[in-house]
Formats: C-alpha cells, structure tokens, sequence
C-alpha cells in the first residue's frame, strides 16, 4: 500500500458505504437509480452495504454488471459491546458499526457465514456478530472502521483515545495489513471534526490508512426528504414530531468525485484509496450451474441408472400392454432428463410425493408444466396422463433452454408442516431453509403510509387511496394517467399533490421481510456456505435471498404448497366412508359423470375448485361442459385476456354450432378440433409450430416464450424460421404470415394447458363429491373455513339453497367443526366467537365419559381454566344448552353461580382435602333455576347473530318470506358488476350501524344491508340522512332505495330513501321513460293490468311529471308473474310493490 500523501487530488472516486433499498424503511436508494447515477458520474465502481443484511447482493451484482460498473459487495454490520451471545438490557443493545468489504470468494463465503450467524446466534434487537465471529471469517475481507456508530469513533467521542488506539490495532492486527482501514467522514456534523481529527492523527501514528467515504442513503441531495418519510414509516412517527429520529441536514446522497474531494482536502490519499479498495475486491458469481442435493442410492447405482431402473418397473404397471409411440416418448424424456443431469432432481421429487401418500398426506394431481411429463405421470408425482390430453414434455423441460425444472406441488393444508419436518429430517435442518419474500409498498398502502406520516386525515387519505384504481398491480404513474379524480386531484390540491409525490418515490419499495408461503430450499452442504440466512421471529430460518435468487444461484427449490381443496376432499371422503359406509376412489372417478356436468351447467358451483365466482358460474352456464376437456377449457378461458379478445364468445358459440368453425388452414384441425379452432393453450401455439414449420417441439417452446416477452428483434428471427419452415411443407408465405400472426397475437392470452388439465381435475372431483354428496361435501368445505366467520355465513346460505338444513351447535353433539348428521350439518363449536380450539378441545374431553346432564355438570366436569365465563356465555347464547331443557334466559341466570361453585370443587380436589363427610360432590347442591321464560325473541336473535355470524333459530326476515320478491328489484348477491349509476332497490337488515359527523359538521352514516342472499355497504351521505334519520336503526328489517356504486373494491349503495318492511303490500310502482309513455306500449300496459285485477294501486312515474295514480278499474292483486311482465316491458329498476 503506498502511503505517500499526493499534494493533490483530481481522480476518480468510489463510494464505498451505501445503503440500498434493502436497508429496510431507511436505505432510500433503489439498486438501479444508484448505480445509473455512478455510471452518469464515471465511477468505476460502487459498493453495497446495507445494514446486518446482504438481501440485495445478487440483485445489485446483476445490476452493475449490466450497466458496466464493478460491483463490490459487502454488508454495514453491527457489533456486539460484548459476545453475540449476551442480552443484557443497556449494555447489549448498544451496538457498533463496520463495514466489511468482501476482497475475493473466500470472503464473501466467510461473510455469509457471518451474516447468517448473526441471525441465527447473535440477534438482540438486530443481527450482531463479535470478534469472537470476526477473527474466525476475517480472510478474504477488507474492514472499514465505520460511520460515528462505529467502535473506534465512539471511543473518540468518549474520550478514550488510548483504548480506541487499542481497538484499531487489534483489528489491524486481526484483518491483518492493508485490510483494515480508519474510515472518515463529513456530513457536516459536529462529532464527525471530532472524530476525524482524532483518526488522522491515529493514521499517522499507528500507520492504518484512511478511507474517505459518504454514508449515503439516498441517491441524490433532493431526495432527503423521502428519506425522511421513510424513517417515519420505520418508527411509526409523524414528520412533525420534534422527538423522533432524523438524519441531520441532506448531505448523505451520492456525492461526486470533486465534492468528497473538497470534503477531504487535506487528505487525497483517503479518497486515492477508494480506488485501491475497488480493485482489489473481485468477487464473480456463477449462473446456471445447479447443486442439487445428494439422493440416496443403493449400492452399484447411480442418480441416472436409478431413475432409469424406477420408471421402466413403474411403467410397466401403468402401461402393460403400450404401444410404440408411448415407449417412444418415454425413452425421449428419460433420455433428455438424464443429459441435463436431472435424474437426481426426478429422485428427490418423486421420493417426496410417494412418502406423502404412503403417510397420509393428500397430495395434488401436479400444478404448472410438471403435468405435461410422461416421467412424471409413471412416478406418480402427477395423476394425470399427459397422453390422454396432448400435454407436451418440452413446455415442462426443454433441452433447447437448460433451466432447472420447476415442479410445484400440492399438498393437504393441514398436513404441509409434515412435509417440511420430512425433508428436514431426509436431508439435515443445516441443509434446508424456508425462502424470504419481501411486502413492497404497493399504490395504495403507500399512499396511506405517506398519509399517516404526514399527519393528513384519515379520511382524507383514504378518499386519495381510492382514487388508485383496484387493479391488480397498478402503479401511481398508471393512475395518473387513467383516474380522472386522481389527476383532478394532484393537480388542484396542494395535499394530494404532496401525498402522492412521496408515495410515488416509495412505492415498490421493500417494506418488510416475511416467509415465502411455499417455497423451501434444499442444499447438497450445510446452507450457510452457500447463502446468507436468518431467522424469523417465529423462530423459521430463512433465506435472505427471494426464491428467484435462489434458483440464480442454482439451489434446489421446491414449492410446497399447501391447497385448502385437498383437505376439503379428504375429510369428504373421510365423511363418507364414516357415515355411508362408501369408499370413494377420489383419484379414479369416471370422467364422464352427468350429475357432475349437470351441475357444472347449471353454474351450481359454489365451493367448486376455481369455479365458484360470478363470472365463472355464468360462463359454465353459457359453455355448458359435457367432457372433461370443456372443464380445462372453461379454467384457460377466465382469464382477463381471453375475456376481452372475444376468444370467448367464439368458443361458446362455435361449441353450440351457433358459429362454424373454421380453420386457417386443414392441416390445424387435429390441433384445435378440441377447442373449436380457437387457439387457447400455448401448447397449441407449439404444436402448430412443429406440425406446419418443422420446428423440434424445444424450438417451439422457445418460439413460445419470445411470443410471450413480445421482444421484436427476437420474434422477426422466428418469423423467418417459421415463414421458411412452412415453406417446405408447401405452405405460401402469405399464409405462413397470416398464421404466425394469429399465433402472436394468441400467444398473449395462451394458458399452459398442463397446469389448466391438472387443476381441472381438481375442480371435477370437487364437483363430482358436491353432485352426488353435498351434505359431505358442504360439512367438510365449513369445517374448512371454520376460522372466517363471514366465510362461514356465505357457504351456510349455500347449504340452505340446496335444501340442507344447518342444527345448531350442541354441547352434547358437536365437534370442533361442522359434523355430519342424519338431519343435516350440525354446526362446530369452533365457528362460535371466542370459542378457541383449547376450550373445544377439553369439552369434547370431557365428554368421553358421558354426555352433559346440565349446565352445572357441564362446568364440573371441563377444565375451567380453559373455559373462562366470556367463553361459557358465548356457548350460552349461541343455543349450545338448549337440548338440556334449559332455556338461555334461564343457564345465563346461574351461570356466575355454577362457574364458581365448579371452581370450588375443582380447588378443594386438587387439595385433595378429604371431607369428613365424604365426596365433595355429593354435598354440593346444583344452583337452582328461579326465573322462567327466555330472552326477548329480538334479543335472542341479535346476541345469536354475534356469536355465529348469522341466524340459527329463525331469521328475522323470515316474516316477510312471501313479501321480498314484490317489494325489491335485486338480491344483493345479483347485483354484481353493473354500470355505477344504476338505481336500485334492496330489501333487509340493517347492521353494524355507525353515526358520523364530517369535517363541515354534518351528520352522515354507514351500514351494512343483509338479505338472504349476501351483504353490501350502505352509505347514507348527509343529504339521506336528514331524510331518513328516524329509520336509522340497527337490526332493523328495511327496504333501501339508491344508486349502487362499483369504483371501489368492495362495491356499495348510496342510499336515498329507506322505508319500513310492509306487513303487507298496497301499491305497484312503474317507472316508464318518456319514449315508452305513449300510444302501443300504455296499451301494453293496461292489458296486462286488467289480467291480474285486485286491490292495489298503480302508479306511474314518467320524467318531468307528477306521479300518476290510477283510476281504481287498472288495480290489480299481487302476483309475480305481473312483475315479471312488466319488467319485460319497462326493465327490472323500474318496477317494484310496496
């Protein structure tokens, strides 16, 4: 290291401590912004140093590698006053900062361990290492004694200029000479003259250099203030409080060559050594080699010998008699498995799925490509044959694109964690991990944020926010351009403008740190030599790497998803084996069942797999499916691509021959016969490109994908091969054109038909069970969502339209969930608020040795301390009791009493007291009931509703049964998506009612509106709500009039008028439009009046005149068919009894 001082300084510069976007809510600086800006200044290089994490290195590699500058890598880490492994309160929790810079390889692995470990071993507020960790992975490092934070500068500010001397020396002794440097700083603050004067003069006595650096955290001087902002969402703070913390000034930006060269005048040789630092550091990382971890084999065998041996036996039981295309294909895809040295990959994988069966575990038919593989199928890790639906093997695996394979797989939710413990115990808890995800501050949560710190109303915010449209993955810039109010708004208000100028800098930007919900990782040693890790606070290990990285760097990553519908369909089966005595073969079904596509087509398809929305129930009517193959079409087509491109309409009318169906040309039917000559599946698109162009199936999946990225160089080089490929099959350029084209432009809303075949399968086996044993079907998919009581109330009122009667809960009946009995569902004592599965768990305890005889006995005999009285009066008014005689009025009156004496008894036998007299018991006299009666049916009701969801006994609408139909225009379930401005007319309870007062002092309300169908959100904006304040009551039955709104996520009615619910009706209204008014159509109307006389009243609303009441000779009796009628002629708003 030449220490000779240069007079004076005129080169380049490196900055060498910097804070990126993955120094969570307090690097401001984005990877790409940053490096653009050391390029845009001629640095050569740029180093990454987040605080304790080395999340974003690979990112930030890639980054610098593509905009040609040298990324170093290195990490800010904090150290421990004492060992990582102390946690005392005021003294481990102050911690010191240094930076470490990784020279070579052998530093970046030696700084992965140290990281990891910090997590692992050393977490206290933050991840600490200390020197104990420091002289054991110092090799390969270059250390930089830190901001004011550090070691060194804090013993300065203290006085203690000898033990900081000491300090210094032990480190440069440690990291040894020319590895550990004084780092000096000025971002105007007082400490930091200090503590430079002080480490200039240790310089010249101890002979450590100095390096000059900046600790940015933003990229440019203007962006402080964002940084600011991000501080305060960190701390939870507002931008006003004078207590909270800040960064002083605006000075830790990236600075350029001459501006730190102004700072450090004196000193040229520490900015000169930012340069040596940078050339020095050489850290490469390779791509695209795999390490997959090591498959146990019996002796003699390899990875490749193995596998081969395994599907040929498994084949042979699948395929006892195939023919020679069949033994083809599987020899292809042994072949191309084998060569891109995946056999051990196929080993691991199928190992997985057949212990899972083996143990119980239920496990999916395969999601994604992995269906398309023949290996696959014959393995058993999918259950689906790719023959039988044309499933390619190369959209899974191709040999012209050498990429690790990806299957996905499936697994029964409540049983995944038995999968990981498996793994982990296979292959080491050293070798596997979870895999870290990052929240990111989406349009609208940023909004918020920036709100909140602000100090902005909530209210405010919150009409801000909404002016982001709900779209999936929208950005503030998107929004800006296509929401009217938003661009209204940013341009004429000075705290919208401001609001939205800051989330636009943060958004997308990591918020948080959480587990990937499926992916793990598997490695072949212990995965700290590998990669950075770190534990959650539930105590998870985790990758600090995303799963992309993961698979980057060429480590084994498998989801492991855990699919709700499996456990629905297992515990189905389970219930039918249990109370029919049927065994159900899930995974054999005929595929050709007509209860199952009657039911399909007739939309009946709530808690079917992936077919249960609104659309997709419309759409399954109009489709109609008959074959197995419709079902896999109907889940590519509900896309919104497809939807908006007319592929749909064509389908359904070319499958009803309402359409014909044509081919671009003859040599396309076998291809598109199934899809009625649409073009549906990107296997098709593959398929047309080896058929008509002579392409190998790998270039047709390359073909595929550069469809798919739309790049225009890319796609003229196919177009070419394509358009001279077709050539040799006698195809002319005009038609070859044409076709690539229509495959183009396909190719957009293309779904992978492997995955849509094998999620299909799923949705039929849900299907089939609802069909043939909805009561089965219906407890098991309850007891599934058990933990979402309005989850719980929308799959109950599916249960009540197929005619299912739901029994209330039973402390002598029910179970944990929803059973299956004779009558019906009976419903689960853990759907009931506040009953947890602790105190439904002693209770069912408790109940092994005899059913309850009352409410004492029942408080005798379960353990009390897991059933406090908030529990016992829930299970009280939900009806739990009432099969014992006792009415709720009368168990709630002797509750206190059995509670305490229960606890008396349990107290004196745990003191095993023996009485004089004998059994405790015997000498205490049960509470004796002295009221009769039982709660006020309204009240009984209303306290039943909280605790359930909704109502058991009888539903207050139940009254007004016959009457709803006449008195509305919708179900709230009906209204779906509608034009906003249309008016309406609702019939039900109102619930959850809240009274406000705006800013300019006016009363308005809110409510939610409950009718047999479903709820909505009922604003009754201050205009309504003078009008309508006497009415305004919760658990009132209602009709509600108003515009119905969809500009918001969950859609709601601005009310208007709200009336009473009628006992009985006296008028029919009609609205008529002016054109309709006249001549025909008013004598339309008095024909059908006169079929249906009776004894109410007509009357008529035109635009511009007074209501027209007519004459008592057009009266007419109530009948739906008069309302159907007229809704033909006049619409379904404008017509409607009251």
């Amino acid at each position: 290291m030449n220490m000779n001082k240069p007079n004076t300084y005129s080169g380049s510069f490196v900055h060498l401590h910097n804070h990126t976007e993955y120094s969570l809510l307090d690097g401001a600086c984005r990877i790409k912004e940053l490096i653009s800006r050391a390029k845009e200044l001629d640095m050569p290089a740029l180093a990454i140093t987040d605080h304790g994490v080395l999340y974003g290195a690979i990112d930030f590699y890639r980054e610098a590698k593509k905009q040609g500058i040298k990324p170093i890598i290195g990490c800010e880490v904090y150290v421990a006053p004492r060992s990582r492994l102390d946690r005392e309160v005021h003294i481990d929790d102050n911690l010191q900062h240094m930076v470490l810079l990784c020279e070579n390889e052998t530093g970046y692995r030696n700084l992965t361990q140290m990281v990891s470990r910090a997590f692992l071993e050393g977490f206290y507020y933050k991840p600490r290492v200390d020197r104990e960790l420091l002289s054991q992975y110092h090799e390969g490092l270059i250390a930089l004694s830190g901001c004011v934070a550090g070691e060194i500068p804090q013993l300065i500010l203290a006085g203690r200029i000898e033990e900081a001397e000491q300090a210094a020396c032990y480190y440069r002794d440690l990291f040894g000479p020319g590895n550990y440097y004084l780092e000096i700083q000025d971002h105007g603050m007082a400490e930091e003259k200090t503590v430079c004067q002080a480490l200039f003069a240790l310089s010249a006595k101890t002979g450590i250099p100095l390096v000059a650096t900046n600790d940015l955290h933003y990229v440019k001087r203007e962006d402080a203030p964002v940084h600011d902002v991000l501080l305060c969402i960190q701390t939870g703070t507002v931008i006003n409080d004078e207590q909270r913390m800040r960064f002083p000034g605006s000075e830790f930006y990236l600075k350029t060559a001459e501006e730190m060269a102004v700072l450090f005048l004196d000193h040229p040789e520490a900015l000169h050594n930012t340069l040596e630092i940078a050339q020095r550091c050489q850290v490469d990382f390779e791509f695209g080699h795999f390490y997959l971890p090591p498959f146990s084999l019996p002796d003699g065998y390899t990875a490749e010998t193995y596998l081969d041996e395994l599907v040929r036996a498994r084949f042979a039981e699948r395929y006892p008699h195939p023919e020679d295309h069949i033994v083809q294909r599987l020899n292809y895809e042994l072949q191309t498995i084998k060569q891109m040295g995946f056999a051990g990959y196929f080993l691991i994988v199928q190992d997985l799925v057949n212990w899972s069966r083996a143990h119980g575990v239920p496990v999916g038919p395969g999601r994604g490509s992995a269906a398309g593989s023949l290996v696959s199928y014959v393995l058993g890790i999918t259950t689906l044959d790719p023959l039988a639906y044309g499933l390619l093997f190369e959209r899974f695996l191709n040999p012209e694109r050498v990429s690790m394979p990806d299957i996905d797989i499936d697994f029964c939710f409540e049983k995944r964690d038995r999968v990981i413990e498996y793994i982990i115990d296979k292959y080491g808890a050293d070798r596997v991990a979870q895999i870290i995800t990052f929240g990111t501050m989406a349009a609208r949560a940023a909004i918020r944020d920036v709100g909140r710190v602000l100090d902005v109303p909530y209210g405010e915010v919150d009409r801000i926010a909404k002016m982001v449209p709900a779209e999936l993955g929208v950005t503030i810039d998107r929004a800006l351009e296509i929401s009217p109010e938003l661009i209204q708004a940013y341009q004429n208000d000075y705290n919208t403008r401001r609001i939205i100028d800051f989330a636009r800098a943060i958004e997308g930007m990591p918020r948080h740190a959480s587990i990937h919900a499926a992916g793990v990782v598997i490695g072949p040693e212990p995965l700290q030599k590998l990669l950075p890790l770190q534990r959650t606070a539930e105590g998870n290990v985790v990758t600090q790497f995303t799963k992309e990285t993961v698979e980057d760097i060429g480590l084994l990553k498998m989801d492991i998803l855990g699919l709700r519908t499996l456990t629905v369909i297992s515990r189905t089966v389970e219930i039918i084996e249990k109370t029919r005595g049927i065994v159900v073969d899930i995974d054999n079904l005929p595929l050709d069942d007509e209860a199952t596509y009657k039911l399909l087509s007739e939309g009946n398809t709530i808690g079917v797999f992936q077919l249960e929305s609104d659309g997709m129930r419309r759409i399954l009517c109009e489709i109609k499916p008959n074959r197995f193959e419709d079902i896999v079409a109907v889940n590519a087509l509900y896309r919104p691509g497809p939807l908006g491109s007319g592929m749909v309409e064509d389908f359904i009318n070319r499958k009803h021959g309402r359409q014909p169906i044509i081919y671009p040309t003859p040599r396309l039917e076998p291809i598109l016969k199934e899809t009625y000559g649409v073009i549906l599946y990107q296997e098709q698109v593959m398929q047309i490109a080896s058929e008509l162009a002579d392409f190998t199936m790998g270039e047709a999946d390359v073909l595929r994908r550069a469809m798919g990225k739309k790049k225009p160089e890319e796609l003229a080089a196919q177009r070419d091969k394509f358009v001279a490929g077709a050539a040799h099959n006698g195809i002319d350029e005009a038609t070859a054109a044409h076709l690539f084209d229509l495959m183009e432009s396909f190719a957009g809303y293309g779904f992978n038909k492997s995955h849509a075949a094998a999620y299909a399968l799923i949705s039929y086996q849900t299907a089939y069970l609802k069909a043939h044993y909805p009561v089965e079907f219906m407890c098991a998919f309850l007891s599934s969502v058990i933990e979402h009581q309005d989850k719980v109330v929308f799959y109950i009122k599916e249960c009540q339209r197929l005619g299912i009667p739901i029994l209330p809960p039973d402390i002598n009946e029910s179970f944990e969930n929803f059973t299956a009995a004779k009558e019906g569902i009976r419903f689960g004592l853990g759907a009931i608020k506040n009953v947890g599965q602790s105190a439904v768990r002693t209770i069912v305890q408790a109940r092994k040795d005899g059913k309850f005889t009352s409410l004492f006995d029942f408080c005798c005999r379960v353990d009390t301390t897991q059933i406090n009285k908030r529990i016992l009066e829930n299970l009280i008014v939900a009806g739990c009791f009432d099969s014992l005689g006792i009415t709720r009025k009368q168990a709630l009156s002797i509750m206190e009493q059995c509670v305490d004496l229960a606890a008396q008894i349990h107290r004196s036998q745990e003191s095993q007291q023996v009485s004089l007299f004998g059994d405790t018991m015997s000498l205490v006299e049960e509470p004796v009931i002295r009221i009769k009666g039982e709660i006020p049916r309204k009240e009984l009701l209303a306290r039943e509703k909280e605790v359930l969801g909704f109502y058991v006994s009888e539903n207050p609408l139940d009254q007004y049964r016959d009457l709803l139909p006449f008195l509305t225009t919708h179900l709230i379930a009906d209204l779906g998506a509608r034009e906003e401005e249309t008016y309406v007319r609702l019939a039900g309870l109102m619930l959850n009612l809240q009274r406000r007062v705006s800013k300019k002092g006016e009363s308005y309300a809110r409510f939610y509106l409950e009718d047999q169908s479903g709820r909505m959100e009922m604003m009754v904006f201050p205009s309504a709500y003078r009008n309508n304040v006497q009415l305004l009551q919760d658990d009132q039955p209602v009709i509600v009039e108003g515009y119905y709104d969809m500009r918001d996520e969950e859609p709601k009615l601005a009310v208007r008028r709200i009336f009473p619910l009628p006992q009985e009706l006296s008028q029919l209204h009609v609205r008529i439009a002016d054109e309709e008014g006249d001549g025909e159509d008013r004598n339309k109307l008095l024909q059908i009046l006169t079929r249906f006389p009776g004894p109410l009243d007509v009357i008529i609303y035109r635009p511009g005149r007074k209501p027209l009441l007519l004459s008592e000779r057009w009266r007419i009796k109530p009948d739906l068919a008069l309302k159907q009628e007229l809704i033909g002629l006049y619409g379904k708003n404008n017509v409607w009894f009251h």
